[in-house]
């Protein structure tokens, strides 16, 4: 017989660091650091608040009387596990972990937990694996060097926990060796997928945005598909794709991926890498914003940010949407949708709704004819496999037999001359 687990009592705390120069506002953060543990199943957020600092204790994170403060906070309220939002040290962990006797855990540590139990394709799986053994990693090296100092000498006589150390960073390095041949082969499969989609003239549409921005209710509401969307962050982690008919005609493929956060791991940007493939090669980005947000504009530049890193074409067309109208009052989104048609290239809608959805639909379709251009190609007999793609691509607007082969004009895409230089 199964018996319900009992939900692990957890406490919040966001350190509010006032010599931090990326200082976000308190009241939002918390919200979100909150926001984050609840998206941890069998986690029971009993308490939560914010904690002024001036400086980070190298040690301890916290001064010893807030320390103590909080100690006493949690066993009064029997709680098990803190979560810090923000980074912790090994030491500092360890330290926070024996001064107030529960299970500490930070926020690279939490957004690990959240993919790992969220992943549901095996490259999802093997990706958050890898991103988790490599934070560990990180954190076993530094966690052992207490030993060195404590043990003393001149290191010509290893003590345990040097063995130890070296035992732990040759399985996980093993560990990581596997995952990787294992991750090699299931993106050699999606990319056989890929291909099989490039031979299909089907522009990419690729929505973005923070954690929560509403991607998925958007993405349901232009294909009618049934992705996971729920008021909660990380919501939708793999990658999703329909093809979508817009209203003149066209057809694309719309694509969902995983939402951004402030601070994202370096070890999860590495790892989704290969899932944002979809967004490096697509041919318009729509980046989804929570505009009833109170931090929108931080998301935003969030979002610019991890673009930039994974390495995003800066001349791939971009559309903004201002998402989540319904939470605005009747002035406020007046004032919205007013900001929002001064702007060529901005929508106010709310997917939940409906509202705004057609103009913007209108706009993909006009965005996406812009990124075509003509181009003239001259092809010799032996390029039959090259000339038969183009064909396959519609692209091909006219042709003429010469003595050495084909003279081609074709009207295509950033996207499709890239694809077309790759074909042998």
């Amino acid at each position: 017989m199964e018996h319900d687990r009992i939900a692990t009592r957890a406490w919040v705390l966001h350190p509010d660091i006032k010599s931090d120069p990326d200082r976000r506002d308190p009241g939002p953060a918390l919200e979100e650091a909150i926001a984050l543990a609840v998206a941890l199943p069998d986690l029971e957020v009993v308490g939560s608040e914010n904690v002024p600092l001036q400086r980070v204790h190298p040690g301890h994170v916290f001064g010893s009387g807030k320390i103590e403060e909080l100690g006493a906070r949690f066993s009064a309220n029997d709680i098990e596990l803190v979560l810090i939002d923000g980074p912790v040290s090994p030491v500092q962990q360890r330290n926070l972990e024996r001064a107030w006797d529960v299970k500490i855990l930070d926020r690279t540590g939490l957004i690990l937990e959240i993919f790992s139990d969220r992943a549901a394709t095996r490259e999802g799986v093997l990706q958050v694996e890898m991103a988790a053994l490599s934070f560990q990693r990180t954190r076993l090296v530094r966690a052992w060097t207490h030993l060195e100092r404590q043990r003393g000498g001149y290191g010509f006589v290893g003590g345990p926990g040097e063995t130890q150390l070296e035992a732990d960073r040759r399985a996980i390095d093993d560990q990581l060796v596997r995952l990787r041949r294992q991750l090699d082969k299931v993106v050699k499969t999606r990319d056989l997928h890929r291909r099989a989609r490039a031979k299909v003239p089907y522009l990419i549409v690729a929505l973005v945005g923070y954690t929560n921005a509403g991607k998925s209710t958007l993405f349901n509401r232009l294909t009618g598909a049934e992705v996971k969307a729920e008021d909660m962050l990380f919501a939708t982690l793999d990658p999703t794709m329909r093809r979508v008919v817009l209203p003149d005609g066209p057809e694309i493929i719309l694509s969902d991926t995983v939402g951004f956060v402030s601070k994202l791991p370096t070890e999860l940007v590495a790892a989704f890498r290969a899932t944002l493939e979809e967004v490096l090669s697509a041919d318009l980005i729509v980046h989804v914003r929570d505009i009833s947000h109170p931090e929108t504009e931080a998301q935003a530049e969030d979002v610019e940010a991890i673009l930039t890193s994974l390495g995003v074409d800066q001349e791939t067309p971009h559309l903004e949407v201002w998402n989540k109208l319904d939470r605005l009052d009747a002035e406020a989104r007046t004032a919205m949708q007013a900001r929002a048609a001064r702007k060529d290239d901005v929508f106010a809608l709310s997917a939940l709704t409906g509202e705004g959805i057609a103009p913007l639909l209108d706009r993909i379709s006009d965005a996406l004819q812009e990124t075509r251009h003509e181009a003239r190609l001259d092809l010799p007999f032996s390029a039959g496999k090259r000339r038969a793609w183009l064909f396959e691509q519609e692209v091909v607007q006219d042709e003429e037999e010469t003595e050495t082969g084909w003279s081609l004009t074709v009207f295509w895409t950033t996207r499709q001359a890239r694809q077309f230089q790759d074909i042998a």
